[in-house]
């Protein structure tokens, strides 16, 4: 018997396995929720590996949290003049990563991953540092009440006094050693303080990724193009001597040889400091003097 059309339509639907309403609809939304949920885990499994191999590098790459605490030196150039070192703010040095005593060196003490390792950079003491301002092309001191009371002319005061901020292009004042002269922000730093090799370096763009290293020497300057920094003076470079002696947990020299802590003589004493110029020398040289 010959099929009707009926039959025909019916067969080809059941062949196609719906009618043409049907077959004409595709799942998008099923494998569009499908890709959404791959792309997700791959992203999800991506950020998990970076945190770890973060992780993973704070814990073995100095300094490390928890670990032996390193010291840099750190001294500002405004216009030709080393200005005084920056005020203490070592608040709670149990919590702190990075700070200062006052005496020009910076404790890196790092008390958590992401302040340790790759991580402890100049930027990281910047920013917990109030009132200090460090960048490419701004620096701001902080203000200090020996900077307010200054007897120096508005001019200056408005140009280089600590509270304001200084650009790139801005005019040293009347009476600096660059007065009149464009200045701009630089900084340059020596790897390591005790060493005949050291040579100076010039950070090359934001100096806040300029990464720490133990015993460093960093000048910060605002002075014109071309301007050769000097080193942070005597007094901040003893300073660093002293922290990174009174850290260490060896003595670079046997203990016998060490002098004693309060020299005396007869006729009196007196004592001094100077840095030793080799990495081998890190402790304080005393001499004494009959009165």
């Amino acid at each position: 018997m010959p099929r009707s059309s009926t039959g025909k339509w019916v067969a080809r639907a059941g062949a196609t396995g719906g009618g043409r309403t049907y077959r004409g609809q595709a799942p998008i939304n099923w494998y569009a929720a499908l890709v959404l949920i791959v792309i997700a885990g791959l992203v999800s499994i991506a950020f998990a590996r970076m945190d770890y191999q973060r992780g993973a590098v704070a814990s073995t790459v100095p300094p490390v949290k928890g670990g032996a605490p390193w010291f840099a030196a750190v001294t500002f150039d405004v216009c030709g003049a080393q200005r005084p070192p920056l005020p203490s703010n070592a608040l709670d040095t149990a919590k702190q990563s990075f700070y200062t005593t006052g005496n020009g060196v910076i404790t890196i003490s790092p008390k958590t991953t992401g302040a340790a390792g790759h991580n402890a950079v100049l930027g990281k003491f910047v920013s917990s540092y109030k009132g200090l301002v460090l960048s490419a092309t701004e620096l701001r001191l902080p203000a200090s009440p020996s900077s307010s009371s200054s007897k120096t002319s508005k001019k200056t005061k408005t140009t280089a006094s600590s509270g304001t901020t200084l650009r790139n292009g801005q005019r040293c004042p009347a009476g600096s050693k660059d007065a009149g002269k464009k200045a701009f922000v630089t900084v340059s730093y020596w790897p390591n303080a005790f060493s005949s090799k050291a040579k100076p370096l010039t950070v090359s763009g934001s100096p806040s990724t300029l990464r720490f290293t133990n015993d460093q020497l960093i000048t910060v300057g605002f002075v014109p193009a071309g301007t050769k920094l000097p080193k942070p003076n005597g007094t901040i470079v003893t300073a660093l001597l002293d922290a990174s002696a009174g850290s260490s947990s060896t003595p670079t020299v046997p203990p016998t040889s060490l002098p004693p802590t309060t020299p005396t003589t007869a006729g009196g004493s007196t004592s001094s400091t100077a840095p030793a110029p080799s990495k081998a020398a890190r402790t304080t040289t005393h001499t004494t003097k009959a009165g």
